[in-house]
This record gives C-alpha cells, structure tokens and sequence, in this order.
C-alpha cells in the first residue's frame, strides 16, 4: 500500500540543520497495523507526512499503490490523497460551526451525494456518534470529537488511513475506543500507519517500530 525506501528529510534553519528522516524505509501493505513509537522531536510526523504525500522528502522514494505521488502535478496528488487516504490528527481538525454529520460529509467536498450522507450515518453509528449527530463540536467530549474525525477520515473508503498521535488528547478509555477502530479498519483489509508515544497502541498494532532520532529500528 505504502512504502518508503531509504528516505531523508532536513529542516534547514538560519542557525543549524534537523535531520528529521535519517534513511527510513518502511512498507506498509493492506490488512497490517503498523505503530511507529518514539519521544516527540524524533521525525515520526514528517514520517507520516512523507508517506502521505504531503511532504516531499530531499532523497528516497515514496510509492502508494506502486506509484510516486511526488511525481505527479500537486492537482492530481491531492486527488490521490482524496481517493485512497484518510488522516487523523491529534488536534481534530473539525469545523466548529459543522455538526458531527456535516464535518463527516465535509470528506466528500463540496457536493456530497446521497450514497456519502448513508455511509456517513452508517460510520458515526459505527464510532457511536449516532445521539451527538446534530451536535457541533464544542458540544462533544474529546473522544467524541477523535471518532468523529476518525468517522470523517474513512468517509471516502480510504485504503490507507495515516494517523499522528490521535490518542494523545483522550482518556485511556476513548483512547482505547479509538485504537480499537482503527485494528477493526486493519481487520478488514486496509493499512494503518500510526505514530504515536502511547504504549497502548502496541496492543493492537500488528508491528511495532521504535524510532529516534530520525530512525527507524527494527520490529
């Protein structure tokens, strides 16, 4: 689904360059549930965000389904985010005006059909979001607010879902609400790629790769 293969990225400031990938290589194929766990400031969000298409990096190469998204014209990789990809942020990303059904829709642009709006029903019941449906964001518990990203995020039918710390902001019990969609996504075919410090996630991730420094370790 995605792989890198011996990847390097620097961010270069006025005073001093941070070696953020240092060689990485990864693959990460349909139905696993890969975590990468290390301390913050260890390159694990510029690993997601390489692997997303949404950073380039300086040297390697980056292929999703077996092709470079790097290679293609911006407009055409952001449709092949949009298509194949869904992302979880730590910090949710909801629009605080939108109601949970309508920043789920929001995944589908900006004309959702009626087969979106189904399948947006269908994956809040699925993340238990069904009472808060007509509820904006500040109305919703933080867990509540991380499924309804995570409902938003699978709106499309991504194959790869790329999540950055989605635990950190939560209670140990939504915590564990939201690492166990994500294994269910994994169970039915998809790939997950997690970052994360939290320990938890080794419980449901299939491999588990500490990172440091810029460094992926073995399994």
């Amino acid at each position: 689904m995605v792989r890198l293969e011996n990847v390097y990225k620097t961010y270069r400031g006025k005073a001093e360059a941070v070696a953020a990938l240092d060689g990485c290589t990864l693959t990460v194929s349909p139905g696993e549930f890969v975590s990468v766990q290390g301390p913050s400031g260890c390159g694990k969000t510029t690993l997601l965000l390489v692997a997303g298409g949404l950073l380039r990096p300086d040297a390697g190469r980056v292929t999703l389904d077996g092709h470079d998204p790097y290679a293609l014209p911006p407009e055409q990789r952001a449709r092949v985010r949009a298509d194949g990809i869904g992302f979880v942020f730590q910090r949710f990303h909801l629009v605080p005006y939108l109601t949970v059904l309508d920043n789920v829709l929001s995944a589908s642009l900006a004309r959702p059909s009626g087969e979106a709006r189904r399948r947006a029903m269908t994956l809040i019941e699925h993340v238990g979001l069904t009472p808060r449906l007509d509820h904006v964001p500040a109305e919703l518990s933080t867990g509540e607010r991380q499924r309804a990203a995570l409902a938003r995020a699978m709106l499309n039918e991504p194959r790869l879902l790329l999540a950055d710390e989605p635990t950190g902001n939560l209670d140990p019990a939504s915590g564990e609400a939201v690492l166990k969609h994500l294994a269910d996504f994994a169970e039915a075919g998809g790939a997950v790629l997690l970052v994360t410090h939290d320990v938890r996630a080794a419980e449901y991730a299939g491999r588990v790769l500490p990172m440091a420094d810029g460094r992926l370790a073995q399994d």
